[in-house]
This record gives C-alpha cells, sequence and structure tokens, in this order.
C-alpha cells in the first residue's frame, strides 16, 4: 500500500509552529513564553511562503521554527517557570486566607532562575560574549539610571550600577576607548576589546519619569536585564583577570550602600568619585605599563602589501593611547563630569573638580600645575595666566581626530566648531561640508610632512643660486618652445611656397622623376638628400586650434542607466532575484536618505544667509537712523 502525503504535513506546512500552538506545546502563558524566548535566544523566523507556512491562511501571523520550539522543550527553565506559576497560585491563597506566616515561608522558598548554563551554551566562547557586549552595556547603562520600580526591582538596578561602572574602569586600565561623540540620545562610546570593536551609549542623567505601560513594555526589558547581569558579571570577571586586576574591585566609595541608593544625586557624585581611583592590582603594579615596541617587517612588501597602513595605525593607536598624560584638568560644576572623567582618565590625564561641591577631587582650582579648565559659562570672572579655559568639545574632538587640538577654536564664549560624528564611513553617500574640509586639510598635511628616503646626487650639486624647476613646468616650457619654433617654420613655409608658384612645369617634372626614381639611388644620395631637409619637417595645414566642450545630457545619462539596471535584473538568477531586489532597494533608500540630508542642509544654509541679510539692513537702518 502507497504512503499517501496529506496537506500540509510536510514541506513548510510542518516546518512553523504559530505562537498560540509553541505556548500549547510548552504549556507556558504569554509572559513566560516570552521570558524563555529572550533567553534562550529564538525568536520568530519569517518563511519563504507565508500562505504555505499558515495551512493557507493569509494573515499576518508570528511564526517559530519547529526545531527551535523542540529545543526549547528540553531547557530546564521551562519546569522552573511552570513552578513559579504554582508557587504563585499558593502564595494568593496563604495571602486570602490572611496566613502571613505560610505566605513568607513560601516566598522565601520561591524557585530562582539560574542563568549560567544559558550564558556558556549560548556563548560558547569568550570572543562571541564580547561581540553581543554592545547591546548588553547599553542596557545596563539605562537601567543604571533608572530608581526601584515595581517591575525593575533594587537587584536589578544596584547590579546594573556595579557592573557598569566595573566595566568603566578595565576600558581606563586598558586603555582600550578609541571613538566618543555627543548625540541627542546619549554619549556614544566605541572601545576596542581583544580586537573586537565594542560600541555603547551611556544616556543623559534626567530625572525619572513615570510613563504609561503601553509605551514600553519593562516586563521584556526586564527579562533582557536578568540575563545581562549575568553575562557581564562573567565578561567583567574574564576582563579584570586578563591584565591583572583584582575582582571583584573594592571602591573608594561605597556603590551599594542604603543612602546612596536612596539619595540619587549622592550616587551619581560617588560613582564618579569611584571612577577618579586606580584599582588594586594583583601583581602589585601601579598600572603604568611600557609600550610595547613594533616589530618591523622583515620580508618583502609584495608579501604583505598593507603593512605601512597596518603600521601607521598600530603607531597612531599608541599615540592616542597617551594622548593626554601630564595634562591636568580641572572641571567647573556645570561640566557633566562623568563622560569628561572617564575619557580623560582614559587616555592618561589627571582631573579633578570642586571639593566642596562632590566628593573624590584629588587637587584644588589654586594648583599651579592645571593646564587646561573646562568650563561651560560665557564667562568666568578670575582666570589664570598658566591654564587654558575651554569648552568641554575639545575633549571629545581631540579624541576623535587623536591630536590635541589648538585651544583658541574653544575658548570661553566662542562659537564651537561643528562636533562631527567619528563612527561615519568614508563610503557614505552624503558626507557633509565641514568634513569634507576636514579631510582635505588632514590630507594636505600628510603631503607637507612627506620625506622622500633617497635623494639625487645631481640636485645635491645644484648651486643655490640657480632656480630648480618642477618636472612639469619644465615639460610646459620645452612643450611651448616647440611650439614657437613650429609656428616660425610655418611662417617660412608659407613665405617659401609664393617663390615656388613661378617654378617652371620642367622643374617639376623634374622633381617627379626624382621621385620616381628614388628608390633607384644609391644610399649615400639619399642620406644627403635627408640632410638638406630641415630637421622639424610638419606636414602642412597643422594648426593649434580651440577646443570645444562637449555637455553630457542628464536625461540621456539617466535613460542608459535604466537600460543598464534592466540588463543586470535579467541576468540574475531567479532564486537570486528577491536578495537582488532587496539590495537595490537598499541602495535607492541610502540615496534617497543623502538627498534629503543635502535638501535640509541646503535649507539651514538659505536661513542662515537670510538671517545675515536681515541683521544687516537692521544695522544700516540703525547707522542711517
Amino acid at each position: 500500500m502507497v504512503k499517501r502525503n496529506h496537506k500540509f504535513k510536510s514541506g513548510e506546512g510542518a516546518m512553523y509552529f504559530t505562537r498560540k500552538a509553541a505556548m500549547r506545546k510548552l504549556q507556558l502563558n504569554i509572559k513566560d513564553f516570552r521570558q524563555l524566548c529572550i533567553l534562550k535566544g529564538v525568536y520568530p523566523r519569517e518563511p519563504k511562503h507565508r500562505a504555505r507556512a499558515q495551512h493557507g491562511s493569509r494573515e499576518m501571523k508570528i511564526l517559530y521554527h519547529k526545531k527551535d520550539i523542540t529545543f526549547l522543550l528540553h531547557e530546564p527553565i521551562v519546569w522552573t517557570l511552570r513552578d513559579r506559576k504554582i508557587f504563585n497560585r499558593r502564595i494568593k491563597h496563604a495571602a486570602a486566607k490572611q496566613n502571613m506566616s505560610l505566605r513568607d515561608i513560601r516566598l522565601h522558598n520561591y524557585p530562582q532562575l539560574k542563568l549560567d548554563h544559558i550564558v556558556k551554551e549560548r556563548y560558547p566562547t569568550f570572543i562571541d560574549a564580547i561581540k553581543e557586549l554592545d547591546d548588553c552595556m547599553t542596557l545596563l547603562f539605562m537601567f543604571s539610571t533608572f530608581p526601584a520600580t515595581k517591575i525593575i526591582t533594587r537587584e536589578l538596578t544596584r547590579m546594573s550600577r556595579r557592573l557598569t561602572v566595573e566595566f568603566m574602569h578595565y576600558i581606563i586600565a586598558a586603555q582600550a576607548l578609541r571613538k566618543v561623540f555627543i548625540s541627542i540620545k546619549g554619549y556614544y562610546f566605541q572601545a576596542e576589546i581583544k580586537g573586537e570593536t565594542v560600541t555603547w551609549i551611556v544616556p543623559h542623567y534626567f530625572p525619572y519619569s513615570p510613563h504609561r505601560g503601553e509605551m514600553v513594555d519593562l516586563s521584556i526589558m526586564k527579562s533582557f536585564g536578568d540575563f545581562f547581569t549575568v553575562m557581564a558579571g562573567f565578561i567583567n570577571f574574564r576582563l579584570y583577570h586578563s591584565i591583572n586586576l583584582v575582582y571583584p574591585p573594592q571602591f573608594a566609595h561605597s556603590l551599594d550602600s542604603d543612602e546612596t541608593m536612596s539619595n540619587e544625586q549622592k550616587f551619581v557624585s560617588e560613582r564618579i568619585a569611584a571612577l577618579n581611583v586606580e584599582l588594586l592590582r594583583s601583581d602589585g603594579g601601579n598600572g603604568d605599563a611600557e609600550e610595547p615596541e613594533l616589530l618591523e617587517w622583515t620580508g618583502n612588501e609584495e608579501d604583505l602589501p598593507h603593512v605601512n597602513q597596518i603600521r601607521q595605525e598600530a603607531q597612531s593607536v599608541n599615540k592616542l593611547k597617551t594622548l593626554f598624560k601630564g595634562l591636568k584638568f580641572f572641571l567647573n560644576r556645570e561640566v557633566p563630569r562623568e563622560p569628561l572623567v572617564f575619557i580623560i582618565r582614559c587616555f592618561g590625564g589627571k582631573v579633578s573638580w570642586d571639593k566642596t561641591m562632590f566628593v573624590g577631587a584629588t587637587f584644588d582650582e589654586s594648583d599651579e600645575t592645571i593646564t587646561h579648565q573646562i568650563v561651560d559659562r560665557p564667562s568666568l570672572d578670575k582666570q589664570h595666566i598658566s591654564r587654558d579655559y575651554i569648552q568641554p568639545q575639545w575633549v571629545f574632538d581631540s579624541v576623535n581626530q587623536r591630536r590635541l587640538l589648538p585651544t583658541n577654536k574653544y575658548f570661553i564664549g566662542a562659537v564651537l566648531p561643528p562636533h562631527l560624528s567619528p563612527f561615519t564611513s568614508s563610503n557614505a553617500r552624503y558626507v557633509p561640508p565641514e568634513e569634507l574640509a576636514l579631510r582635505k586639510a588632514e590630507q594636505g598635511e600628510e603631503e607637507e610632512t612627506f620625506e622622500p628616503a633617497e635623494v639625487n646626487t645631481e640636485q645635491e650639486q645644484i648651486s643655490d643660486d640657480e632656480e630648480v624647476l618642477d618636472p612639469e613646468e619644465e615639460q610646459q616650457k620645452q612643450d611651448y618652445a616647440l611650439l614657437k619654433a613650429y609656428n616660425d617654420e610655418r611662417t617660412d613655409d608659407l613665405n617659401s611656397g609664393k617663390e615656388e608658384t613661378g617654378a617652371t612645369d620642367a622643374d617639376k617634372k623634374e622633381t617627379q622623376t626624382a621621385e620616381e626614381n628614388g628608390n633607384g639611388k644609391t644610399e649615400g644620395e639619399n642620406e644627403q638628400k635627408t640632410k638638406q631637409k630641415p630637421a622639424s619637417s610638419k606636414p602642412k595645414g597643422m594648426a593649434v586650434r580651440r577646443g570645444t566642450v562637449y555637455k553630457e545630457k542628464e536625461m540621456e545619462e539617466k535613460i542608459v542607466n535604466k537600460q543598464e539596471e534592466a540588463l543586470r535584473a535579467r541576468m540574475v538568477k531567479s532564486k537570486h532575484r528577491k536578495l537582488y531586489s532587496k539590495l537595490i532597494n537598499r541602495q535607492k533608500d541610502s540615496d534617497k536618505a543623502a538627498r534629503t540630508l543635502a535638501a535640509k542642509r541646503a535649507r539651514i544654509e538659505e536661513q542662515k544667509k537670510a538671517e545675515q541679510m536681515e541683521k544687516q539692513k537692521q544695522q544700516r537702518k540703525k547707522i542711517l537712523a
């Protein structure tokens, strides 16, 4: 008997579960199912043919792969979630009977989730965990600014606060920070950890305000926070031991006391004070490690063509690590202290503030060794001659350009230059004009500082009185001399042509017979004939004429480009057409975004010009009045 294949029992129809079917399979409610998927890293899938996967239905449903759901069936956390559901029912029953002792016993025995095995399962190697550190640190820095709420508990905020301070201390000790940027969302930081690039956001400090539940579901965010706290603890432990730091670190100021948790302003001040202190090392050193010398490449350049670029990048990174070494900064009270303390200490500088306002100051404002004072006010009454008074943006721009910028553009009350993002790629569709000018200036500086490796001996013999020309100028002079000689010969030929018109027909016949019988002459006669001719004999009728510029038509170019795109689309295989269309749409979206940014910049420039014209008109009216 032949087995019959029923509809939707094989293929894509049997490969996917809807969310309702998956919850029925796991015997979990929607809350526990979401938490389990977040902890295990299971997310919905998009099928190739949605109608087949949904058994003929055209509705948009959340689908999960069958292998993922069977993978969740063998997870021990599923039993813990089921036990929690039973304990919740028993706790409510004891509270309804007003049996508080039984309720407290059941609360004490409430089953806890253990996530250690999940971290090891999702990240088999340490490098895999560092690659996923971006979202982890961004979420923990956000939770560190939250007060204790009903969903975001005190334990979660306390742990996230401690883990973020530990991570910042590692970045300071390892000198791993590379790029910084101020945005509307917060402060962007990018570090290089174990060869991997990690970027995270520290939000601006604002007082927490409660909001409605439909804006952000904090219970889902809490599930991510529970997993990321365990993950960050493992990572910090490994990172501290890799640079011989004692873990857990002992801070000079307490971060977990009840007093700091109740007073948010005091917690922020003590957290910044903890960043300004060196940590204990397991090897007994002070953290001032010597810079490793760069090994020279002994092989051929053909074996490694990018060796010079790699070496230059390594040299610039080594200089960046000690950018602020030997400099002392003093921060005024209106300046955002936490990002500035973190950045300055990452690059070897020393920083302090007013000890009467905040704890943790290391030196006073009257110290004569202070080199820079960071102020965010339009004016200052008392100023010292021995230091530079700058605005906070100078620190960020100096780090991004990897050199100490001149301070004259960042003085008190000065209009600051645009704060450019260091995360834009060189292949971006839209580049601001300020960044283009900066790139040209950097290229010009590189060309000026370029020194040739070998010097020609003939140039050394030239005296100082003689004028040395560039090869381009010499070539232009030679071309001009040849053109002048050709024009002189041309006038001579025209003058001699008038004399040749009076020649007899016999002479013409003699010349024709001589040309016809030229092959029969000896080589010596031919050589004498060539010697008698001028050396720069050129055909008549040649002259230098002015060229015309050919303007290409834009409409024709667009038509040709569309035809080429259509031909390329036809050549794509049928199985790759969806991917090709996605790439084309992505390119069109990027072009559209670049056009909108350019149009926005043009509108801003027009508004500035209009405002300047209006100011000039008003000034003229005042002068005339």
